[in-house]
């Protein structure tokens, strides 16, 4: 095909992926073709095109199409970029400061948490959750804080391989239908925590960053040592310490043109 029919062929797919982005779930091809003004067989045409590129995923049970990996990809690709983390960094600081413990910045790439800042206190503990390391985001408390925030399609359609739920510990969601009545809970309460789920022996809190459609874009999240080895000393969600993360993350939304307040 030549320039000039590549160009609209480009533009019409944008315009897909923009309008899938705009919506809070799947959406069926028909509504899709009826936004844009598109022939059907048109629209067809790009969401199978797009289906195989991986920018969107069919849900055949439900007869829509969300975004797909290859499109929260792209979006981790541009947050790793300095502007989110030159915004975070110093926020991050203070939380350290203010509350004593190690303070991460993370996004999710497909099915995994990305870590791209970590700031510690004076007196730092080795911990996994390094800058680079990737970890399967139902585990880690910043994965699932974002992961909370996405439509329910879209959760499974990252976690659309049983496989991908790896257990690091003997904790954390063994199974997609475990995984949403966490994240549910979760979403309610406003935070998401867990203990022992990717190290024995700590804990963390995290809080999701949002855009300005309440899209998660990244999150912050504190690591602290805990024991759990007592009935007592489990299932602890730390509200306190939850409320300090959650202003540094309200904080950089409020910098990215999020939503500042709730």
């Amino acid at each position: 095909m030549g320039a000039q029919g590549t160009v609209p062929a480009l533009q019409r797919g944008l315009a897909v992926l923009r309008l899938l982005a705009s919506h809070a779930g799947p959406v069926p091809a028909a509504a899709i073709a009826a936004e844009l003004g598109l022939p059907r067989s048109t629209v067809y045409h790009l969401l199978t095109e797009l289906t195989n590129a991986g920018f969107v995923t069919h849900l055949p049970e439900d007869r829509r199409y969300g975004l797909g990996v290859a499109a929260f990809e792209l979006g981790s690709a541009f947050l790793r970029h300095d502007p989110l983390e030159r915004l975070a960094r110093p926020l991050l600081r203070k939380l350290v400061d203010r509350i004593g413990h190690t303070a991460h910045l993370g996004v999710l790439h497909g099915p995994e948490t990305l870590y791209l800042v970590r700031e510690q206190p004076r007196r730092p503990q080795t911990l996994v959750t390094d800058v680079g390391v990737r970890l399967p985001a139902q585990l880690p408390a910043s994965g699932r804080a974002m992961l909370g925030r996405l439509p329910a399609a879209q959760v499974r359609a990252l976690f659309t391989n049983p496989a991908g739920f790896v257990n690091r510990t003997g904790r954390g969601p063994r199974d997609l239908p475990e995984l949403r009545r966490l994240l549910s809970a979760e979403r309610q309460r406003g935070w998401a925590v867990e203990d022992g789920h990717v190290t024995p022996g700590f804990a963390s809190v995290a809080a999701p960053v949002l855009d300005h459609g309440d899209r998660p874009v990244a999150a912050i999240s504190v690591t602290f040592r805990h024991l759990c080895s007592q009935p007592t000393d489990c299932g602890l969600d730390w509200p306190e310490l939850a409320a300090e993360v959650r202003r540094a993350a309200l904080e950089l939304s409020g910098r990215i043109g999020g939503h500042a307040t709730r």
